[in-house]
């Protein structure tokens, strides 16, 4: 079997941000030739989607700068220094929707550039829900929404969802469910 791995040879910080680094680096392919590789180094997140028992899930729906528009979402945030995935999607969860859980189930990971992004996004589903206040972070503004698991799919399948994480999430709780039927 071929291998395809590369090796970094030097690397330089191109920019530090507040979220996000950047980094060119030189690596070496397969074949000997060097090539350069640009890295945006990202602490990682996780998503949550919670849902009750009728099957009706809490999305937020916020303002995404760089789309300049509004979308539909599961909940979801940074990772801190140190932080558990799963302690992450909990804090989120309470922070944006107000809800805590009886039961939090992984669906997995998502590498969302892979091409050039170290971000590993970590998506859970959340049952078993327990109505509180939402706390958002400072400069947080959101509005939360129930939607059915079925509508949620169907606007995932009709690109109105385009949002990955929450693509991931909504497909693999209704696999999930319906497995459990």
């Amino acid at each position: 079997i071929m291998s395809y791995f590369e090796k970094k040879i030097d690397s330089e910080e191109k920019y530090r941000g507040v979220i996000v680094n950047v980094r060119l680096d030189h690596a070496e392919l397969c074949d000997g030739s060097i090539v350069k590789r640009e890295v945006v180094e990202h602490p990682g997140g996780a998503t949550i989607l919670p849902i009750d028992d009728e099957g009706y899930c809490y999305c937020v729906r916020q303002f995404r700068y760089p789309y300049q528009k509004e979308l539909l979402e599961a909940p979801a945030g940074k990772l801190e220094p140190g932080e558990a995935p799963m302690d992450c999607a909990v804090r989120e969860l309470s922070e944006e929707t107000g809800f805590t859980a009886d039961e939090i189930i992984s669906l997995g990971e998502d590498y969302t550039s892979p091409g050039f992004s170290t971000e590993t996004l970590h998506i859970y589903l959340a049952r078993g829900l327990h109505r509180g206040e939402s706390h958002l972070d400072e400069g947080e503004f959101l509005s939360v929404e129930k939607h059915h698991i079925d509508e949620l799919t169907k606007l995932v399948m009709d690109g109105t969802i385009a949002d990955g994480k929450t693509v991931i999430a909504v497909l693999k709780a209704k696999r999930l469910l319906e497995n459990e039927k």
